[in-house]
């Protein structure tokens, strides 16, 4: 078993730190403060492959591994998680739905516009009553001749205020929880669907979350992404690709934090040497240290078994327990190491804190993912 990167690995891994240092850090702080999400950015990233990573080159994707993707987002959540996250939203969730359950012609029209940067995508699952309990969604769409006509308000969806296309999920059948569940992408210029209310967010800031607002919208049948009442199914297999993200993008954020912290510390005088020198700040980093490499490894493990083609439920909902736990674990020794520099927004360790609590919370929150692993551990998968 190697667990060294190859050479066109570190290759990536080193463009996309380049262009995270170069085109997102500069403008870091001023971004944050005003909750800018930087679509001209965005779509360069585009341009360089960052926004089709997984998929096919005959579709305009990178066509690599998702050992790859994951090395992807850990190097842009070092610099800003919140770019990262928009960039994980696209990739695993919008496109990711569009190219899972899209049939040939479907993925020939969209998938183009999605890898490539010229289009945004977005992802529907959540609503005001339905988070946790994903499945119990109030949002309709009813037929219409040879149409749908969808209602409804989704929250906390990321990128929609920018999205050209969005995956809605919508109940077609209420009489069936789990197989009564629709998904149907959405151009965003169609009537009837538009973003609504933006959040003012404790961190991630750079990232756009906003609803998503359908009223009365009408979407032909053309747009139904695989079976009608599959769509349920079909996005927890989604969720699973975006979980094995949303660790990665944990492990970015502690190896920034640590980092910034270790580096500190050798600077940072007290009692006339550096506090790198005294025990407690060591031990903390040891800590910190050790954890996010176990967290990386669980991260490449469910990537492997992705890459694989085999059932990475149980495998990507650990990488995302443990990673997004050591994260938080992370960011609060940073900010403890800078001391009361940590509270201050010159410095690099509060963003980091501000920012890491997402990761326990989205795409399945800490709860979720021990319910899910429990599930497989008992069941023998």
């Amino acid at each position: 078993m190697d667990f060294r990167l190859t050479e066109d690995q570190l290759l990536i891994q080193q463009s996309v730190r380049e262009f995270a240092e170069s085109e997102i850090k500069p403008h870091l702080m001023e971004w944050d403060e005003a909750q800018h999400f930087p679509v001209d950015t965005f779509k360069r990233a585009g341009e360089l492959g960052m926004l089709g990573v997984t998929f096919p080159e005959e579709y305009g994707g990178a066509g690599l591994s998702y050992v790859d993707y994951v090395n992807v987002i850990e190097e842009l959540g070092v610099v800003d998680s919140g770019f990262a996250l928009s960039v994980a939203a696209h990739n695993s969730l919008g496109s990711g739905h569009i190219y899972l359950a899209g049939n040939d012609e479907q993925k020939k029209k969209w998938m183009p516009k999605l890898t490539t940067g010229e289009w945004i995508g977005a992802w529907g699952l959540t609503e005001p009553g339905s988070g946790s309990d994903s499945a119990g969604l109030r949002t309709v769409a009813v037929k219409d001749g040879e149409d749908w006509v969808l209602n409804g308000t989704k929250n906390f969806i990321t990128n929609a205020t920018y999205a050209d296309i969005s995956v809605v999920l919508a109940i077609t059948d209420r009489n069936d929880q789990k197989r009564g569940i629709t998904a149907f992408a959405i151009e965003m210029d169609r009537p009837g669907i538009r973003p609504g209310k933006k959040e003012n967010k404790l961190g991630m800031r750079v990232s756009d979350t906003a609803e998503l607002v359908l009223e009365d919208c009408r979407v032909p049948s053309a747009n139904i992404l695989g079976e009608i009442g599959h769509g349920f199914i079909d996005a927890m297999r989604v969720l699973d690709g975006g979980r094995i993200s949303i660790g990665a993008l944990a492990v970015g954020i502690a190896r920034g934090a640590y980092e910034a912290a270790r580096d500190y510390s050798k600077q940072r005088q007290a009692f006339g040497k550096p506090i790198s020198d005294f025990q407690a700040i060591q031990f903390m980093l040891a800590d910190m240290a050790t954890e996010i490499e176990a967290a990386r490894l669980l991260c490449h493990r469910a990537a492997t078994v992705k890459d694989a083609g085999e059932k990475v439920t149980q495998f990507s909902a650990m990488a995302k327990l443990y990673a997004s736990e050591v994260a938080v674990r992370a960011t609060e020794k940073g900010v403890q190491i800078f001391g009361g520099y940590g509270f201050i927004k010159e410095f690099p360790a509060e963003k980091y804190y501000r920012d890491v609590k997402l990761c326990t919370i989205g795409e399945g929150t800490s709860e979720i993912q021990r319910m899910v692993i429990a599930r497989n551990i008992l069941a023998g998968n």
